[in-house]
């Protein structure tokens, strides 16, 4: 269903033989070609649902390459995507006969532990930077799934188990390298064209290809406290209700996510309870180890568990937790609402969407931000909803094409129950951005004609359009 949707809409834009190879003498990496070697494995990316058919996928292996596909896109008028690590929900990582940018070689991650600053290429995984900051003991605050990539997570937010003691992925960016649609190499930053490094911290891939990041780390301990209860649905509004309370006088150490999904069919769960509906109370305490176990044990003691499987760990682990329930080519839509509160009324109606989802690989999943990105004021970066303590995170997740229109369905429904009380939404799960403007509104508030206008300076005839396009209005 949504497959075909998503790639019936076609420029059918013709590239010759002769751009072609213009563009494979410019850059070192590989150009494809449909057709041609590895171009059905390179157009594959890890929502199954998203079909889409470039017409060039030029793999860059550094900022040079990154520079010759963006002027060719410029100079011959290819529409043009850009793909980090190819996990946006939206599929907006490629184009349908265009030209994709694709950074997936560009992985190389340096941490200078003496200053705490690392620097990742534009394609790195969190999984990349995890794997290299903890052999110094430290950390970058990022998402909650390894595979993802940091420059998509990055630039609409950020959000994981370190965003209530660190902030979002964002609000640790130091730096940027950007190629901008003029093929310029520009670096963003506090003092160096700092209205583009206000704009990109929030406002996406509108500005150029983010090449590089660099990031502030922080100290972590060799092991942090994991926290995995589940409890069956049916006491799910108690304990939601429960943990609203709590993580109200929570240390901001304390991350939890409460997740309306179905146990897994897995040997640590008793095989009674295996694939049925529960509420899971996921988290992690990142503060001394010695005061972990305290501080999570009240959330484990909330009725008779049908499993319970916290402990410490490695933090390199616990981002790799649930890389497992996110595998690539499943069929994904994902939509999100923030909420500035989370009362009866609301948690009814999570609880009974909960209970009708079509699949059991879906889940309703409610973050706790509340602590360091909320004391950020809304204009300090182009990410504005800095005034929202809960986020609610609609994963629609299949496996069946042909159960598609129910499973999106679903997902609509729910989105659309919350509006009355919704503060915008989370733009790194934007289903499929059908409302795109509303979305932009949504999201940025009053940020929104500052973006306009800095996207007029360095993208004026909109190259950049792929993926929440912010047109261009001085």
């Amino acid at each position: 269903m949504a497959a075909v949707q998503l790639s019936a809409q076609r420029a059918h834009t013709a590239v010759s033989k002769e751009a072609v190879a213009e563009l494979r003498a410019a850059i070192h990496g590989q150009v494809l070609v449909p057709g041609g070697d590895g171009y059905e494995e390179a157009r594959k990316i890890w929502n199954g649902m998203i079909d889409k058919r470039p017409a060039l996928i030029a793999r860059c292996t550094g900022t040079a390459d990154v520079i010759a596909a963006v002027d060719f896109a410029r100079e011959h008028g290819v529409p043009l995507s850009v793909r980090g690590g190819g996990h946006n929900v939206a599929g907006k990582a490629l184009c349908d006969d265009g030209l994709v940018v694709d950074l997936s070689l560009m992985r190389a991650v340096h941490v200078d532990p003496d200053v705490r600053v690392v620097r990742a290429q534009g394609g790195a995984t969190l999984g990349d930077i995890d794997r290299e900051t903890q052999a110094f003991g430290l950390v970058v605050p990022l998402g909650a799934v390894s595979q993802t990539g940091v420059a998509g997570l990055c630039l609409h937010g950020g959000m994981g188990w370190l965003t209530r003691k660190h902030g979002l992925t964002l609000d640790n960016l130091v730096a940027v390298d950007v190629v901008t649609a003029d093929g310029r190499l520009r670096r963003a930053s506090k003092t160096e064209n700092a209205d583009l490094f206000w704009a990109v911290r929030g406002g996406g891939g509108n500005f150029g290809v983010v090449t590089s990041f660099e990031f502030r780390a922080h100290s972590i301990s060799p092991q942090v406290w994991f926290l995995c209860a589940m409890y069956p649905m049916s006491q799910a509004k108690r304990i939601v209700q429960f943990v609203e309370r709590f993580m109200r006088q929570a240390p901001e150490e304390l991350a939890v996510l409460a997740s309306l999904w179905s146990a897994p069919n897995d040997e640590s769960i008793p095989p009674e309870h295996r694939g049925e509906p529960v509420i899971v109370l996921l988290g992690c305490y990142s503060g001394p180890f010695e005061k972990g176990e305290r501080a999570i044990q009240p959330l484990r003691e909330l009725g008779e568990p049908v499993a319970d499987l916290s402990g410490p760990m490695p933090f390199a682990q616990v981002q790799c937790s649930l890389d497992a329930d996110y595998p690539d080519g499943r069929l994904y839509y994902w939509k999100s609402v923030y909420l500035p509160e989370l009362d009866e009324q609301i948690i009814d109606v999570l609880v009974d969407a909960a209970r009708r989802r079509p699949s059991p690989l879906t889940s309703i999943d409610i973050w706790f931000l509340a602590g360091a990105a909320t004391r950020i004021r809304p204009d300090a970066t182009a990410y504005a909803r800095r005034d929202v303590p809960y986020a609610i995170g609609i994963e629609s997740n299949w496996t069946d094409p042909a159960e598609s229109d129910a499973n999106v369905a679903w997902a609509r429904e729910l989105f659309d129950a919350l509006q009355p009380f919704s503060r915008g939404t989370y733009l790194n799960f934007p289903g499929f951005m059908e409302d795109t403007e509303k979305l932009l509104h949504g999201a940025y508030g009053a940020n929104y004609k500052r973006l306009q206008a800095i996207k007029a300076e360095y993208d004026p005839d909109n190259l950049f359009k792929g993926a929440l396009n912010i047109p261009p209005k001085a």
